[in-house]
C-alpha cells in the first residue's frame, strides 16, 4: 500500500508530498462495512401498524352450532360473515405491528474499524473504478494522477460551484459528476410516491472543520457531490450501498486530523 500522497493546488499541479497516516493501510473489511451502512439505514425507518381496530368495528358475533353453518362470526340481521381473517371486509391475521424492532446493532469498535476499512478503500483505483466512478483518462495519463487525490486548503474558499467545476475539469474528475447527473426512473410503485428518480452518488470532498468553508455552498448543486468534515465521516458516505471505494477528495489539513484523530 502507498504510504505517500502528492498534494494539488487549485490548477492541478502537484506542489509538494505528504505521509498518509496509518489509517489508509487498515484491512479491508467488507462484511463490517456492509453491516455498518445498514445499521445506519435501519435507523432510518419508521414503525408502522394497522388500526387495533381494523376490521372489528362490526357488529358481528358466531351463531354457535346445531344451525348447519360454519361458527364464523356473521353479522346482526343477516348471514354474510364478518370479523374473520377470511372474509371481505375483516381483520388481518398477521397486520405489521409497531413492536417489531426494525434497528440493527453494531459494536462500537466493529463500526469504528468498519469506517477505517472504508476510508483504505477510497485509495485503492480498482474498487473506485469497480464501483463505477469515471475519470477523464486522457488528463489522468497527463497529469499522472494518484489516489487519494488530496488538494490544498485553499480549496476550502471557493464560494462559486463554477470555481469547483474547474478544478474538477483540470484534475479529470467532472466525468464522474456528468456520470451521476444521468438519472434513472424507479422500478415499481416508488414511482408513485415521491421517489421517481434515482441518484448516483459521485465525489466525496472531506474538510477540516477548522477551515471557514463557503464549499459546501458552492459544491451543493452538483450532482452525486457530497462535502462532510473529517469528525462526520461514516460508513454509509465512504460506502454508499454497502459498496467501498468512493471516489474522494481530501483537503490538507483533513489528511492531517485523520492523523490527530487516533481512530483506533
Amino acid at each position: 500500500m502507498k504510504d505517500k500522497a502528492k498534494i494539488l493546488d487549485l490548477s492541478g499541479n502537484f506542489i509538494k508530498e505528504i505521509t498518509l497516516p496509518a489509517v489508509f493501510m487498515e484491512e479491508y473489511r467488507p462484511d463490517l462495512i456492509k453491516r455498518a451502512v445498514l445499521a445506519m439505514q435501519s435507523n432510518r425507518l419508521q414503525p408502522k401498524g394497522t388500526d387495533l381496530l381494523a376490521g372489528r368495528r362490526t357488529s358481528a358475533k358466531s351463531w354457535g352450532t346445531g344451525r348447519g353453518a360454519a361458527r364464523v362470526a356473521r353479522i346482526t340481521g343477516g348471514r354474510r360473515a364478518a370479523r374473520a381473517p377470511g372474509t371481505v371486509g375483516g381483520r388481518r391475521a398477521h397486520p405489521p405491528k409497531i413492536e417489531k424492532i426494525l434497528t440493527k446493532k453494531i459494536n462500537k469498535k466493529e463500526r469504528r474499524k468498519a469506517i477505517r476499512s472504508a476510508i483504505a478503500a477510497t485509495i485503492n483505483s480498482e474498487r473506485v473504478r469497480n464501483r463505477g466512478h469515471k475519470f477523464n483518462e486522457e488528463v489522468e495519463i497527463e497529469r499522472k494522477l494518484e489516489l487519494p487525490i488530496v488538494v490544498e486548503d485553499s480549496f476550502t474558499r471557493l464560494e462559486k460551484t463554477a470555481d469547483v467545476k474547474k478544478f474538477l475539469e483540470v484534475t479529470g474528475l467532472w466525468s464522474d459528476v456528468l456520470r451521476a447527473k444521468e438519472r434513472k426512473i424507479r422500478a415499481g410503485k416508488g414511482k408513485m410516491r415521491g421517489r421517481r428518480y434515482k441518484s448516483k452518488k459521485s465525489i466525496l470532498i472531506v474538510i477540516s472543520r477548522k477551515n471557514e468553508s463557503e464549499l459546501r455552498k458552492a459544491a451543493k448543486n452538483l450532482p452525486g457531490v457530497d462535502v462532510t468534515y473529517t469528525d462526520c465521516l461514516n460508513a454509509e458516505l465512504l460506502a454508499p450501498g454497502t459498496h467501498p471505494g468512493r471516489l474522494t477528495i481530501w483537503t490538507e489539513s483533513s489528511i492531517s486530523e485523520l492523523a490527530t484523530m487516533g481512530m483506533e
